[in-house]
């Protein structure tokens, strides 16, 4: 059953490894790696969380907020995404829910004007969480996953 714990895993300070497709639903399969931070505290009397992150890709590095919130009446969660890039722009929110440790997130949205899905994948660990996001161009058929992310607890 989804609740309000489901991401109290991810509170604290992260090390980030960071691995990438170089290019989106064009069957690239060149991944470029980076690292990056993360530190992530609850909010709404731990009804949601935000967390703050460094990405240090190799074009340049840039920082970008997670927004989380959960729905307790439909027992869903809700994620956002700001990029520092584009501040005036707020990613549609994915939302879904955990089932045996595994939380997946969806929504639509478009890439280079195309309609896609994005899926959002959380895997919980409390010292090795996971996280991929995947792009379905024919409506959740088929999924390119195209950005991992694997956290390390930063000690203290």
């Amino acid at each position: 059953m989804t609740d309000s714990h489901d991401f109290d895993f991810l509170h604290g300070a992260w090390r980030v490894r960071h691995r990438r497709l170089r290019e989106r639903l064009v069957g690239c399969e060149e991944w470029e790696e980076f690292d990056g931070t993360s530190t992530c505290w609850p909010m709404l009397e731990g009804h949601g969380n935000v967390d703050d992150n460094r990405i240090d890709l190799p074009q340049g590095a840039y920082s970008a907020l997670t927004m989380r919130s959960f729905d307790a009446a439909d027992e869903v969660w809700s994620i956002w995404w700001l990029d520092a890039r584009a501040p005036r722009h707020l990613d549609p929110p994915l939302v879904g829910s955990f089932v045996d440790g595994v939380g997946t997130f969806r929504c639509d949205d478009t890439w280079d004007g195309r309609p896609i899905v994005v899926r959002f994948l959380w895997s919980t660990g409390p010292e090795a969480p996971r996280w991929e996001q995947a792009f379905s161009a024919d409506g959740g058929q088929s999924w390119e996953t195209n950005w991992v992310m694997d956290f390390e607890r930063v000690a203290g």
